[in-house]
């Protein structure tokens, strides 16, 4: 008998885009068995992309968000929180109580929102969801200004969006804008364009309290306290692990998972719950949209193939849209060196960049520039390839 005649039942839990990736892989990956996805949220499956840009700026309509239907003959059950997981009788508890049996498992289950308020403040807002998006898009209609916590990707893309709605932005970070994530060069040329907007920054290198009792009015950063109409936390993200706490399964910021995304005997996850180290290193988390769907189609793989199931060879590819700039990143952005200018010319808004570390490509970053991601990764080092075999 087959590893995939073996799996009849197979459940994912999580309604994001690794497991819609997930639960479509399993019949990509020949498994003929029943799939059931349990999404917690009421709403279908949807990406999370465009919740700080498009939708936020009422360009987009909410629901241009909601990925396609999930093909395969798959049963999709919404408003399923898995609340606990028995993996001697193999079973997911759901919140309700209800047991949902399986003979694989496609863990998920995604992360929630980082917060920074305390015990009985509240007005808080954060972008993780479809309904905390909605949230802020209403508070955003009657405000003036905004302070935005946290100068990463998200963070950044949120102010970009309160910029372009007129609304007096002040971004706060313990460290510069951008720069941990792609590099002084790069976040520099982001950080300009911001403030040609008219967006603030402001550094708080000892941390921030949110102040205000029960709503949040302002921001202690330290030297200064800074109050704004809304106040955005855009400071990361923590793991659905909780629902795991009582099981055997690896955890460590994260549900851990191996170099072929499995956790477990017939256990296997994908998405931003999970991390990962690479020949001892630490354990590294990879949040980002492509991440998510290689994992889930690696995962699915993984479920039905086992250690037979090749290796992707690695590819980081990512993107943002913020402050007037489309900005495409394959590989890695080296630190402290600036870009060979390829095409354009970056003071002009639009360029093609390439980094290079004794001669080699790196990393490569188009800004407004367009051309095919292959050609993108290609520059960038990361040409296409067969699958890394075991």
């Amino acid at each position: 008998m087959t590893r995939a005649s073996s799996l009849r039942r197979v459940v994912v839990a999580g309604g994001s885009i690794a497991a819609v990736t997930a639960a479509e892989g399993l019949r990509l990956q020949g498994f003929d068995g029943d799939i059931t996805l349990l999404a917690e949220e009421d709403h279908p499956p949807y990406s999370r992309v465009p919740l700080s840009k498009g939708i936020l700026a009422g360009r987009e309509a909410l629901g241009s968000a909601t990925l396609p239907p999930v093909a395969g003959d798959v049963t999709v059950r919404l408003g399923a929180t898995a609340a606990r997981l028995h993996e001697e009788h193999r079973r997911v508890v759901l919140a309700d109580g209800e047991e949902v049996p399986y003979d694989g498992l496609v863990i998920a289950t995604g992360a929630r929102a980082r917060r920074l308020a305390g015990p009985g403040q509240t007005g808080e807002c954060v972008v993780r969801t479809r309904d905390d998006a909605t949230r802020l898009a209403a508070r955003l209609d009657t405000a003036g200004s905004v302070i935005v916590v946290g100068a990463g990707f998200l963070g950044m893309e949120i102010a970009s969006t309160c910029a372009v709605l007129g609304k007096t932005v002040t971004v706060v970070d313990r460290d510069p804008p951008l720069r941990r994530l792609v590099g002084e060069w790069l976040a520099d040329l982001v950080v300009q364009a911001a403030r040609e907007r008219g967006v603030e920054f402001a550094l708080a290198p000892d941390g921030v309290q949110l102040l205000g009792r029960p709503e949040v009015q302002a921001v202690d950063c330290g030297d200064r306290i800074a109050t704004a109409d809304v106040i955005v936390s855009a400071v990361g993200d923590l793991p659905n692990t909780e629902w795991l706490a009582d099981s055997r399964l690896p955890l460590h910021g994260g549900l851990v998972v191996d170099e072929r995304c499995r956790v477990a005997p017939d256990i296997v996850a994908a998405g931003d719950v999970t991390v990962s180290r690479t020949h001892g290193g630490p354990y590294r988390r990879s949040p980002h949209w492509t991440s998510a769907v290689v994992q889930g189609q690696l995962a699915a793989a993984a479920l039905v193939h086992g250690r037979e199931t090749p290796l992707p060879r690695p590819d980081p590819y990512y993107w943002t849209e913020q402050f007037g700039l489309d900005i495409k990143i394959s590989g890695e952005i080296p630190h402290g060196q600036p870009p060979t200018v390829l095409a354009g010319d970056p003071r002009q808004g639009s360029a093609l960049l390439q980094w290079s570390l004794s001669d080699r490509p790196v990393a490569a970053v188009a800004i407004n520039h367009r051309l095919p991601v292959v050609t993108l990764k290609r520059l960038g080092g990361r040409a296409a390839g067969p699958p890394v075999m075991p």
